[in-house]
C-alpha cells in the first residue's frame, strides 16, 4: 500500500484518499481484502473523532507518570509530565499527559488532554483538548474541545469566556 501512495498525487482536500489508494492497487494486480474486526472505529478526519479517540487512548494507556518538576502545583489522577517539563503554580488532572520540556504555568489542565513537547502554557484553563508541539497559549481563560496545530500561538488580548478552536499548524491567533 505505501509503495502505490508514493505514485498518488493529493485530492482537491490535500489528502491522500484510501479509494484512489485502492483503485491503484487493484489496477497492479494486488489483492484487495477485507475483515471484519471488533472493537470501536472512528473517522478521525473530524475533530470531534479525534479528541474521543484521545480520551479513550488516555482512558486506557496513561498511568502516573511524572518525570518533570512540579513547583506549587497540584498534580490530580492518573497524569504524565514529560522530561523537563515545569508545572509552576498550576492544577494538572488527569488523566491527561504533557509532553518534554513544557512550561505550564498559573494554568490549568483539565482531564483528557494531551500536550506536545516544548508548550508554553500561561494563564490559561484548557481541557477535553489535543494541543500539539511548540504550542505557546497565553490567559486564554478557557479553552474546551480544541485540536492545536504545531508552533500555533493563541494569545488573549481581550476578555471572553468559552472558547472552541480548530487551528492548524504554524496559525497563531490574538483574542
Amino acid at each position: 500500500m505505501f509503495d502505490v501512495i508514493k505514485e498518488l498525487k493529493p485530492s482537491w482536500r490535500e489528502e491522500y484518499e484510501i479509494t484512489d489508494t485502492t483503485r491503484l492497487m487493484m489496477q497492479k494486480g494486488y489483492k484487495i481484502g477485507y475483515s471484519v474486526i471488533d472493537g470501536w472505529w472512528f473517522d478521525t478526519g473530524k475533530k470531534d473523532d479525534i479528541l474521543q479517540v484521545n480520551s479513550i487512548i488516555l482512558d486506557e494507556r496513561i498511568k502516573r507518570e511524572i518525570k518533570g518538576e512540579t513547583i506549587d502545583s497540584r498534580i490530580d489522577g492518573r497524569v504524565t509530565i514529560g522530561e523537563s517539563s515545569k508545572i509552576i503554580n498550576s492544577t494538572v488532572r488527569g488523566p491527561c499527559i504533557i509532553g518534554r520540556n513544557c512550561i505550564i504555568e498559573d494554568s490549568y489542565i483539565g482531564p483528557y488532554t494531551s500536550i506536545g513537547d516544548n508548550a508554553r502554557i500561561i494563564r490559561s484553563s484548557i481541557e477535553f483538548s489535543i494541543v500539539l508541539e511548540k504550542v505557546t497559549i497565553e490567559g486564554i481563560d478557557r479553552l474546551e474541545e480544541s485540536l492545536i496545530g504545531e508552533n500555533a500561538k493563541l494569545i488573549k488580548a481581550s476578555k471572553r469566556n468559552a472558547i472552541k478552536l480548530n487551528i492548524g499548524d504554524y496559525s497563531e491567533v490574538i483574542l
